[in-house]
C-alpha cells in the first residue's frame, strides 16, 4: 500500500506527463485544533479531481472553485487562510479555534523534474528537501540526511519528502491484522514477518508484504532504521527473543513487546542471560502499548497505535525546542 505523499506525486506526475498544469495545496500552518497536521498536502486537477487532503471538508470545496475560477494561477506560491474568525469555523467544518494557512502553487512542466526526484526517494527510502522560490516558483531539490519540519518564510518554502514509518509485526495472527488495519489507516508502511510458511498463508488480515525467514534476519534487512518501529506478536518466546536481540540492537526508533507483566519479567531475564545489555533493553517497550484496560485484539491494537502517536508527538515536540535554542 502507497503512502498518501507517494500517491499526490504520482498524480501530480500523471498530469505534468500529460502537459496539465495541475496546483498543489500544502498545509503550511495551524492554530489551534487541525484537521490535518503541516505539511499535508492536496493536489488539484483541471477536470476538478482532488489527491490527498487539508482539512476534510468545506474548505477543499471552496479551493477547487477559486482554483478553477482563475485564482492563485501561475508558478509563484501563494499564501491563504482559512478560520480567521468564528464564522470561517462554522463555515469550513473547522474545530473550534481552529486556523489554517495553506500555500498554493500552480505547477507545469518545468516541475517534473523534482516531482520524480522526490517520488523515487520515497521508494528507496531516501530523504530528500525541496526548497521552493516563493515568488519565482522555482524548486530545487536536494538530499539530506533526516526530515525535518515544514519552515517558510516570505521567499522560500522547504518541505521535505522521505520515507514513510515502517511497522514490522513479528508472527501472523489476529492481533497482527487488527494492528495493520489501523496502521495502514494512519499512513504506516505494514510489513509482517513469520517463519511458519503456514501461517503466512492463512493471513485473514489487509494486503500487506508478507516475509517468510527467520525473525533476527527479516529484523536486519526491513527494520533496522530509524523510521521503523518493531513490535514481536508471536507468543513464542524463540520466535519474539530472536526478533528482539536484533531490534533493541538497531537504530529502530520504537520496539515492542506483547505479553503480560510476568511474561515480561522473564523476557527480560532472558534477554540478560543472552548478552543483551541493560541500556537496549531499556529501549524496550513491554508489555507492550498504552495501559487503557485493552482486552480484545482491537482493544490492544488501539492501545499500541496511541502509545506509537503519543511518542511521535513527544519526539517531535522535542526536535522542534532544540532547534529553537539553536
Amino acid at each position: 500500500m502507497l503512502s498518501s505523499d507517494h500517491t499526490i506525486l504520482s498524480s501530480l506526475l500523471e498530469a505534468l506527463t500529460q502537459g496539465e498544469q495541475p496546483w498543489l495545496v500544502t498545509v503550511t500552518g495551524t492554530i489551534g485544533s487541525s484537521p490535518r497536521p503541516v505539511g499535508s498536502l492536496v493536489v488539484f486537477r483541471a477536470d476538478g479531481s482532488q489527491i490527498g487532503s487539508v482539512s476534510g471538508g468545506c474548505v477543499e470545496e471552496d479551493l477547487i472553485e477559486q482554483l478553477l475560477a482563475g485564482a492563485f494561477h501561475g508558478p509563484a506560491v501563494h499564501f491563504t487562510e482559512y478560520g480567521v474568525s468564528a464564522e470561517d469555523n462554522e463555515k469550513w467544518g473547522l474545530p473550534c479555534g481552529g486556523r489554517l494557512e495553506l500555500a498554493i502553487q500552480q505547477l507545469d512542466s518545468e516541475d517534473t523534474d523534482w516531482v520524480a526526484g522526490a517520488r523515487q526517494a520515497m521508494v528507496e527510502r531516501r530523504t530528500v528537501l525541496r526548497r521552493v522560490d516563493c515568488i519565482s516558483g522555482e524548486s530545487l531539490l536536494s538530499a539530506t540526511d533526516r526530515f525535518t519540519t515544514l519552515e517558510k518564510n516570505e521567499e522560500c518554502l522547504a518541505h521535505c519528502f522521505g520515507p514513510r514509518q515502517r511497522l514490522l509485526l513479528v508472527g501472523a495472527g489476529q492481533l497482527a491484522a487488527n494492528l495493520s488495519t489501523l496502521a495502514l489507516a494512519m499512513d504506516y508502511e505494514v510489513l509482517l514477518t513469520d517463519s511458519r510458511e503456514w501461517a503466512l498463508d492463512q493471513w485473514q488480515g489487509p494486503d500487506i508484504e508478507k516475509i517468510l525467514g527467520l525473525p533476527d534476519d527479516v529484523v536486519r534487512e526491513y527494520g533496522s532504521d530509524e523510521l521503523s518501529a518493531v513490535i514481536t506478536l508471536s507468543h513464542d518466546p524463540r520466535v519474539d527473543d530472536m526478533a528482539l536481540m536484533e531490534a533493541l540492537e538497531s537504530a529502530a526508533w520504537y520496539v515492542g513487546a506483547l505479553g503480560s507483566v510476568r511474561t515480561t519479567e522473564k523476557r527480560i531475564a532472558r534477554l540478560l542471560k543472552l548478552g543483551v545489555e541493560e541500556k537496549a533493553l531499556a529501549r524496550l517497550h513491554a508489555p507492550v502499548g498504552l495501559s487503557i484496560g485493552s482486552k480484545t485484539t482491537m482493544e490492544i491494537a488501539v492501545s499500541i497505535m496511541a502509545q506509537l502517536t503519543q511518542l511521535r508527538r513527544d519526539k517531535d515536540r522535542s526536535n522542534q525546542t532544540k532547534r529553537r535554542a539553536q
